[in-house]
């Protein structure tokens, strides 16, 4: 069982940035697709975007285009999103998601997950 874990959320202002983190002891996470969601209360979990294993493509669902960047550092085993110009709605949980296969924007497609991170914007 691979274990994710994030970190970096917290309460910003309006048009503030975040960098979030996800974490694992495991070594196969280098080896994963990597892919961030978040859920809002009262919506379903949707699909942000989403890293290969090498961290030489990424995906992003429109809406975030521009605006939050995944990468990741296969040594430390870390994958980051940044979020920048954040507004109101993007309150939401955060979560990391990974899974052996092609980027997908399906979260029944990723196998493993973290617990989530909470991201307040505050006007």
């Amino acid at each position: 069982q691979m274990q994710l874990v994030e970190s970096g959320g917290g309460s910003v202002q309006a048009g503030d940035s975040l960098k979030l983190t996800c974490t694992s002891a495991s070594e196969y996470f280098k080896s994963y697709t990597a892919g961030w969601f978040r859920q809002a209360p009262g919506k379903e979990r949707s699909f942000l975007g989403a890293i290969t294993w090498k961290g030489d493509s990424t995906f992003y669902e429109d809406s975030v285009k521009g605006r939050f960047t995944i990468s990741r550092d296969n040594a430390a085993n870390k994958v980051y999103l940044q979020l920048d110009n954040l507004p109101l709605e993007d309150t939401a949980t955060y979560f990391c998601a990974a899974h052996m296969d092609a980027p997908s924007l399906d979260a029944r497609e990723y196998r493993y997950w973290g617990q989530g991170s909470q991201v307040t914007i505050a006007s």
